[in-house]
């Protein structure tokens, strides 16, 4: 899968393991897993891939969030993409790290 980053602060987060600006500051095992998961999400081929993976909890997103699939990092955050299909190729547009405990609001 071809995985880009919608914000500047997400890749940053992957690349360097941290944000330059103090809005999105992550605790170190939260920033791991979610390099882990961007790894994972790039060397599947696609999304279906994802599924394979119980503990992720790869889903469609509804409501306002229409259009949005999430994996979970952990119990309290999570990772929001948006699956786009070009040919046979699955491209995932990380759109934000969010946490859990927002989800229902």
């Amino acid at each position: 899968m071809i995985v880009t980053f919608q914000e500047k602060y997400l890749k940053e987060l992957y690349e360097n393991g941290q944000a330059s600006d103090k809005k999105h500051r992550f605790q170190p095992p939260i920033i791991k897993k979610y390099t882990m998961i961007v790894d994972l999400m790039i060397e599947l081929k696609n999304v279906m891939g994802l599924t394979k993976y119980g503990g992720l909890h790869y889903e469609h997103l509804h409501g306002d969030k229409e259009g949005l699939s999430s994996v979970r990092v952990n119990n309290q955050y999570r990772i929001e993409f948006r699956e786009i299909l070009e040919g046979d190729k699955t491209i995932a547009e990380v759109v934000s790290i969010t946490e859990l405990s927002n989800h229902y609001k």
